[in-house]
């Protein structure tokens, strides 16, 4: 091979036209690349037509790179580590300032021994390029294609033309002109390099070929890609195999901000302010795009590079100037720039994209799934549904393709019953649909704004005004109508009639999991549907849901769901029992937000599980993923409600701690009702719930099972004892005494019966399986036949529960909530700095109660904050006075206040009647309910001042919740785990350090084994 000894003179190669060769010099750059080097070096001395002259840069490598290229090509021009790329290439041309031509290599980029002339000889048939690039192909796989010329697309995206992991065929074997080149094997002109003037140093790493090559073609040269002069490049930087002082760990901060940068310094003046809005909304989307996929590093990256570029308009501008002059002195070609970007679609495209490979994905990974479940289920039951199909598909009997959907469902009675359960519990549910209202739900808001605004405030213009903070249920619900476009009305309709469907759903997914702690065949699918419509049904059949319960409701709903995400805490990964905490607390949260007493029951049955597996495991204390896990769900919901709890007890109203969302005093079940899972008088017949407990106890009878159905057991009685100490409590509010809310242990009081019939049915189903070998002989007759009663009785519970939720039990969805208050004086006033309406209820023998309110009434939400509100003592004096010892000054205190209107709710107490009549400054008003009486306060009313001040805690405490809530999210989702580079190829494989990969690079090879002609 014949080489370049630095000092010697330059050989003299005849271009095609005879005419003297041109003199080209190598330029390459290096940073610890000496498990590349060889190779290079070997590439470099066998070109068929080297280099005049070869310069060296080396950026202070600590891995010998220096004294490799030393011993290659003489004296190395060393500069300091943190020098960039277009810096070290200045210093190299310094030395050589005697060359037509600069040709540049990087310390990972090997050339084929044709690459140099291959370039040249393109140049001499071409005298217009002025840049000249060769076909990139991967290395180590030398096969699968990079690049053959890039552009960039408007969102800043690195575009190549080219399919993931393309083989080179020669498919893409034409010369033509492109927007640039990489600078691995970049063949540029002398005079333009310096003209244009070099590579911009704000592109230290990344980026410096898109914006060297837009800035020659806008100044009017031309750039062509090469396909015969071929390159092997290993891309190590951007692979992330090296680390470099300029990059670090930060490798996507480095090249997202080099293309923003690139896109705002050489776009059009007219569009840079759309393009700045433009990067900033999909730097938004890919940061969202990152989180999904728990990459948070990039997602921070993301932000950091588009705050680096456009938090820097001084830069920017001075680029664009310098820009702008280097192109007017050439007579730029703005026209033909546009025509080498990329088209404004394709990132568009992009989109559709990866969205239909997507979805591609997740069906054929369900189709995969379920066919792997189906050949699994028909190795385990021979006699299933499952085998026959696998069966008559095995014997070619397939059902006809162009209706196989519609006979799979109609042939499968699980699916059909399902379906049925589902449509039934809809019909059921149609109280729920429209404007819903009565018993414990108050009327929603007119939209979402309302509850987004109740939520964030510090201080609520409510009765006589109040700190007291919102319920932290309002934030979920607002995000749901949020979604919803804007309709709260709306989103309370989804969360009731969804409410059957959704605990259906996790039921189903929770029974399949535990039913394999039983028995490796799992849970027969009848079963499943059994256990999960039954306790589908609680929310129904409990009078939770006719009562307007929205607190058991949901709960009822979440509840399977989280207590399957609790099963992850058994995962043997520590990566997947972390996840599943995070996925747990989120749930445990939202749960907590409108049932508290769940995360009280969390705790109590968090320390005993803990405490028996540590007990049982003694040596996992020393492990911080076996105990970690559960700690960090219990954990969560104190960070996350943390703007709720916290200004609670500031503002003494911990009593909300403890009760239940909707209108106070929800039902308060002991005894019988617990038991049987009745919450208030609109439930199904006690009897339903009575047999399920029965089935619960049974459940213990089978030796098989009898161990988790103990289980099921143990948290049925943390349920039952939690509820007993909570039946001791009785929280004192401002104008009533009530009981904490206790609905959540009535929910997991039948879920854990559930589970435990479930499991003990599963138990007995070899009793009542019609083949006596798989029977067994140890099922005696009297036992099938008890197993079969039993059966059938249970089986009434689900049965019973969905026809009287379809048939229309009572309820009081549809009843509304009566304020007592005419509607006259609602429309009358609104909240702010206007007069309000005092309501006086009960009477003088009984006790008299009164509350302030203002605008179109009560909303879902606010009944919680008025409960707890403790009134002023001078207004309750004055109130005091006015029932007892009326006077003119008593009235004038209530007109200070903002009170404009005196309710007297029915049935009206004829005493207090009579003394408000005959109390001056109050004239008699009119009320739709004679029961009621109203009075109207005639002079000196004000406009009540409910503008409090604003809390900066409050403030402190919702972002402390955002970023909790972002956080929390990003590591519930899947981990994502990347591949290294376009062809998924291992950096590890290198031929300068494997021999086996040796014959790859056989000089004489070109594509596909080929000898380049």
């Amino acid at each position: 091979m014949s080489g370049v000894e630095p000092g010697t003179a330059p050989v003299q190669v005849a271009a095609l036209d005879g005419s003297p060769a041109p003199r080209v010099g190598l330029l390459i750059v290096s940073h610890d690349g000496a498990r590349w080097l060889p190779t290079v070096i070997d590439g470099i001395r066998a070109q068929q037509r080297p280099a005049d002259r070869v310069v060296a840069v080396d950026t202070t490598s600590r891995d010998g790179s220096d004294a490799l290229l030393e011993d290659a090509f003489g004296t190395v021009l060393t500069v300091p580590g943190g020098t960039g790329y277009p810096a070290a290439v200045r210093e190299g041309l310094a030395r050589l300032d005697d060359v037509d031509w600069v040709w540049m290599l990087h310390d990972d980029s090997t050339p084929h021994p044709e690459a140099l002339a291959r370039l040249l000889a393109q140049a001499a048939a071409r005298p217009d390029a002025a840049v000249l690039g060769p076909k990139l192909r991967e290395w180590p796989s030398l096969r699968r294609l990079l690049e053959l010329g890039v552009t960039i697309s408007g969102t800043g995206r690195r575009e190549t033309g080219l399919e993931r992991g393309e083989y080179d065929q020669g498919q893409h074997d034409e010369v033509r002109r492109v927007l640039a080149v990489n600078t691995a094997g970049m063949l540029v002109r002398r005079d333009v390099l310096d003209q244009l003037g070099g590579f911009d140093d704000q592109l230290p790493v990344f980026g410096n070929d898109l914006d060297f090559g837009w800035r020659a073609a806008a100044a009017g040269h031309t750039t062509l890609v090469v396909p015969d002069a071929v390159v092997f490049h290993a891309e190590a930087a951007h692979r992330g195999i090296r680390r470099t002082p300029l990059t670090g760990r930060h490798t996507h901060y480095q090249e997202r901000r080099a293309a923003l940068y690139t896109l705002l310094a050489n776009s059009r003046g007219r569009w840079l302010p759309l393009q700045i809005l433009r990067l900033g909304f999909g730097t938004l989307l890919r940061m969202l795009g990152f989180l999904l996929v728990r990459q948070v590093g990039q997602a921070l990256d993301e932000l950091a590079a588009l705050v680096s570029v456009v938090g820097s308009p001084g830069q920017l501008l001075a680029a664009r100037r310098a820009r702008r002059g280097r192109s007017g002195r050439a007579g730029g070609a703005g026209g033909e720039v546009r025509g080498l970007l990329a088209p404004w679609w394709l990132p568009y495209r992009h989109g559709l994209d990866l969205l239909t490979d997507l979805a591609d994905a997740a069906t054929s990974q369900a189709a995969d799934v379920a066919e792997r479940r189906r050949l699994a289920a028909a190795e385990r039951d021979p006699a299933s549904f499952a085998a026959k199909r696998v069966q008559a598909q095995a014997a070619d009997d397939e059902l006809p393709d162009d209706s196989g959907f519609v006979v799979r469902f109609l042939t499968n009675p699980i699916e059909v019953l399902l379906t049925l359960v589902v449509l039934a519990s809809l019909i059921g549910a149609r109280a729920a649909f429209g404007s819903v209202a009565g018993g414990g739900l108050a009327p929603a808001p007119a939209g979402a704004g309302d509850w987004w605004s109740t939520y964030l405030a510090s201080w609520h213009p409510l009765g006589l005004g109040t700190p007291v903070p919102a319920p932290p249920y309002l934030l979920p619900l607002a995000l749901l109508a949020s979604l919803l476009g804007g309709s709260a009305g709306l989103a309370v309709s989804v969360v009731l009639v969804g409410a059957v469907p959704v605990g259906l759903w996790g039921a189903w997914r929770f029974l399949r999991v535990v039913g394999r702690l039983v028995s490796p065949q799992g849970m027969p699918r009848w079963l499943l549907l059994w256990g999960a419509v039954t306790y589908a049904l609680v929310p129904v059949t409990s009078g939770a849901y006719g009562d307007g319960r929205l607190g058991p409701v949901v709960a009822a709903a979440l509840l399977p769901w989280l207590a399957h995400a609790a099963l992850g805490f058994a995962e043997p990964e520590a990566d997947r029992r972390w996840r599943a905490a995070f996925r747990a607390g989120l749930l445990l949260s939202v749960v907590t937000s409108v049932t508290p007493t769940a995360w009280f029951f969390a705790v109590v049955l968090g320390a005993v599980v803990t405490g028996l597996a540590l007990r049982i495991v003694p040596g996992a204390i020393a492990d911080r993923s076996a105990w970690g896990p559960p700690a960090t769900a219990i954990a969560l919901p104190v960070l996350l409600l943390l703007p709720w709890w916290l200004p609670a007890l500031r503002h003494r109203a911990a009593e909300g701690l403890l009760l239940d969302a909707g209108r106070p005093p929800a039902p308060a079940p002991h005894g019988l009702d617990l038991l049987a899972g009745r919450i208030g008088d609109v439930g199904a017949p006690t009897w339903l719930g009575v047999l399920l407990a029965v089935a619960a106890l049974a459940a213990l009878l089978p030796r098989t099972s009898r161990i988790p159905v103990l289980v099921c057991w143990i948290a049925a009685s943390l349920a039952a004892v939690v509820a007993l100490v909570l039946s001791w409590v009785t929280l004192d509010l401002p104008a009533v005494s009530v009981a904490p809310g206790t609905s959540f242990l009535v929910v997991a009081l039948q879920g854990a019966f559930v589970v435990a019939a479930v499991l003990g049915a599963q138990a007995l189903v070899p009793l009542l399986d019609p083949t006596p070998a798989r029977r067994g002989p140890q099922a005696p007759a009297w036992a099938r036949t008890a197993a079969a009663v039993v059966a059938g009785v249970v089986a009434l519970v689900p049965l019973v529960g969905l026809g009287w939720f379809v048939i229309g039990p009572d309820n009081r969805l549809g009843d509304g909530v009566d304020s007592g208050i005419p509607a006259y004086m609602e429309q009358a006033v609104d909240r702010g700095r206007v007069p309000g309406v005092l309501v006086l209820r009960g009477s003088v023998e009984d006790g008299l109660r009164f509350d302030v309110r203002r605008g179109d009434g009560v909303r879902l939400g606010d009944d919680e904050i008025l409960d707890q509100t403790r009134v002023d003592q001078s207004f309750e004096d004055a109130v005091r006075t006015l029932v007892s010892r009326p006077s003119p000054a008593s009235v004038a205190e209530l007109a200070r206040e903002g009170i404009s209107y005196i309710v007297l709710a029915a049935p009206a107490d004829g005493d207090v009647a009579a003394t408000l009549d005959a109390t001056g400054g109050l004239a008699q008003a009119s009320a739709e309910d004679r029961r009621t009486r109203a009075w109207q306060i005639q002079r000196g009313v004000a406009e009540g001042d409910l503008t409090g001040h604003r809390s900066w805690l409050r403030l402190l405490l919702l972002l402390v919740q955002g970023a909790a809530l972002v956080v929390v999210a990003v590591q519930c989702g899947p981990t994502r785990r990347g591949a290294s580079g376009p062809g998924d190829a291992d950096p590890a494989l290198d031929p300068a350090l494997d021999p086996a990969l040796a014959p790859a690079l056989d000089p004489a090879l070109g594509r596909r084994g080929r000898r380049i002609r």
